[in-house]
This record gives structure tokens, C-alpha cells and sequence, in this order.
């Protein structure tokens, strides 16, 4: 199951953003306006994370956080235009997690929520993943098609795998390079893209309309199995 987060923050199209962004990546999203509507809708929906805007219509966001800490200890991460040093500890102090400033880079929210998320949620990847033809044994580092192994560089097994392990989530080129290529390769995508063709060629996965290796047209790759 998917993570469940919660955005409560008034600006429409801010909410759009997040929505697509969060639902891009696997992330199921409710979404709220108003300190009254984002309480309701954490009571009704147990969200695994809370994204809260401070400057709400019926209140502060505070004052939602302030009451959610009375109840709940999901973890929180706040947006605002507030960048001074007392709104960002007075938001900590009352229990927020992390604390964001608008305007804000779409990448670099998406890490900060997999940072708290990263040891909330159970990993329920299974260490196998077989299909009746394609088998990924990710305690063996074994790969095979129709019980023929494949033989993969490393680059090529470290992409399968990352993906193996968020399957059938959208795992953004960036955070593949940096990971796999490191830290200063998260713009060199032609990496990713040579590696995907020849895993798409040792798997027999129809580049023009791809069964296992699903691209994600300016985001990402999604493994389906």
C-alpha cells in the first residue's frame, strides 16, 4: 500500500503541484483547504504525512498542528512564505518534522518526504519478484528470463534493483544518478537512458511499447511486475 499524505494549504495551484508531483511517485494525496477541512480529513484519513501551509483562511496552520500534537504523531513537514529564524523554531518546537519555505523546489520536497517517511513505512518489498518469465531475486542479485540468468553490468543491476525495490512507483532520472552514478551526475541522463536500453535488450522488453521498464515522459522509470 502506498503511503498516504495529507496537503492542507489554500493556494489551489499549489495543491495541483503537489498532487501531481506526490501522485507521480506512488504517493496517495488528500488534499484540504482550511485548518477546519484538514482536521477533518486527519481523523478521517490516518495520513503516514502531513504537508501544512501555515497561512490558512479559518486560522493558522499552527493551530492545526497544535491540535493534531494532542492526538497524533504523524509527522509533519510545514511550507510557508514565513522564512524568519521565530516562525521556523516556533513550528519545531510545536512538533513540526521539517520546515519548508516557499518558494520551493519541487526535488527537493520530494526527498525531504521520503526522509520521514524513510523509517515510518515497513519495507513490504518482497525479495522476490517473478512474473512466470521475468524473475528478480534481489537477495541473490540474481536476474532471469524464462530460468535463463541474465548476465548485467553493475550499473545495470543497481538501476533494475533500485527500481525492483519501488516497483511500480516512478523513481525520478535525478534521484537514479545521483544514486547509482552519484552525487554530482544528476543531470547526466544519457547515462540512464543507454543503461535502460540495453536492460530493455537483455529482457526482451519491447522498447516502443515496454511491458517491465515503463518511462515516465521528463520524470522518471517505473518497473511493472
Amino acid at each position: 500500500m502506498s503511503a498516504r499524505i495529507l496537503v492542507v494549504d489554500d493556494e489551489m495551484q499549489i495543491r495541483k503541484m503537489l498532487r501531481i508531483a506526490l501522485k507521480s511517485v506512488g504517493y496517495d494525496v488528500t488534499e484540504a483547504d482550511s485548518v477546519e477541512s484538514g482536521l477533518a480529513a486527519l481523523v478521517r484519513q490516518q495520513p503516514d504525512l502531513l504537508v501544512l501551509d501555515l497561512g490558512l483562511p479559518d486560522g493558522d496552520g499552527l493551530e492545526l498542528l497544535t491540535e493534531l500534537r494532542s492526538f497524533s504523531k504523524v509527522p509533519v513537514i510545514v511550507l510557508s512564505v514565513r522564512n524568519g529564524d521565530s516562525d521556523k523554531i516556533k513550528a519545531l518546537d510545536i512538533g513540526a518534522q521539517d520546515y519548508v519555505t516557499k518558494p520551493f523546489s519541487v526535488e527537493e520536497l520530494l526527498a525531504r518526504v521520503r526522509a520521514q517517511l524513510r523509517d515510518r513505512l515497513p519495507d513490504k518489498t518482497p525479495a522476490v519478484l517473478d512474473d512466470g518469465y521475468l524473475h528478480i531475486d534481489l537477495a541473490r542479485r540474481l536476474v532471469t528470463c524464462k530460468t535463463q540468468e541474465v548476465e548485467l553490468t553493475p550499473k545495470e543491476y543497481a538501476v533494475l534493483a533500485t527500481l525492483a525495490q519501488h516497483r511500480q512507483c516512478v523513481i525520478t532520472q535525478k534521484q537514479l544518478l545521483e544514486q547509482i552514478w552519484g552525487p554530482t551526475h544528476g543531470q547526466d541522463s544519457h547515462y540512464l537512458r543507454i543503461v535502460i536500453s540495453h536492460l530493455r535488450h537483455k529482457i526482451g522488453d519491447d522498447p516502443t511499447e515496454p511491458k517491465y521498464l515503463k518511462t515516465e515522459a521528463g520524470i522518471g522509470y517505473r518497473l511493472m511486475i
